[in-house]
């Protein structure tokens, strides 16, 4: 929760159970590409192994917040599909650090959990938000007090298991493949 980032998810359905969505720094031209996000239906996310859980987080405070929204989608219609992200949990990962400046994508991917608590988005940026987007985050909790999360409630090892998650780059010896040529092109 130190490093907090605009996020446009632009998805597609793979299926009723999955979405895939590729994640820009902005709406205009010039956003630039900084990650993807899996969305799975709750029935998908419990038959992972309980090992990969702890890498996704899940949506129903983000959704019910209301600081999870579409831009230019009326609300009746955004509601409707957010009654179905409250219940899902996504992976992400980022692999622009652009609040770092980066000019490129440098370093390992990040993985990136959801807010999941008052208290966790930085206010300047909700105010932000809340102003370019003619949204208020209030208003539209309000409108979705009604909708639930995953039936099951949300999952132990969801959210990081509680903990924070790295990933690290470690160097391997990889044994040569005698039959194969090598080629390089």
């Amino acid at each position: 929760m130190t490093r907090q980032v605009e996020a446009h998810h632009f998805c597609s359905h793979q299926n009723e159970e999955m979405r895939q969505c590729l994640i820009y720094d902005g709406e205009g031209p010039s956003a630039k590409l900084i990650g993807v996000e899996y969305l799975v239906s709750e029935a998908l996310f419990l038959a992972l192994p309980d090992d990969e859980k702890p890498l996704w987080h899940s949506h129903e405070y983000e959704v019910k917040s209301g600081m999870l929204f579409m831009p230019q989608v009326p609300g009746a219609v955004q509601r409707r599909d957010m009654e179905q992200v409250c219940k899902t949990y996504g992976k992400t990962y980022h692999f622009w650090q652009v609040d770092c400046g980066d000019e490129l994508p440098l370093g390992l991917p990040q993985l990136m959990m959801a807010f999941t608590r008052d208290g966790q988005l930085r206010q300047e940026l909700a105010k932000d938000i809340e102003r370019r987007y003619e949204i208020s985050f209030e208003e539209e909790r309000e409108k979705r007090k009604y909708m639930t999360g995953p039936g099951h409630g949300i999952h132990p090892l969801a959210n990081g298991a509680g903990k924070g998650r790295r990933l690290e780059l470690r160097e391997v010896d990889v044994p040569p493949v005698g039959s194969v040529p090598r080629a390089f092109i």
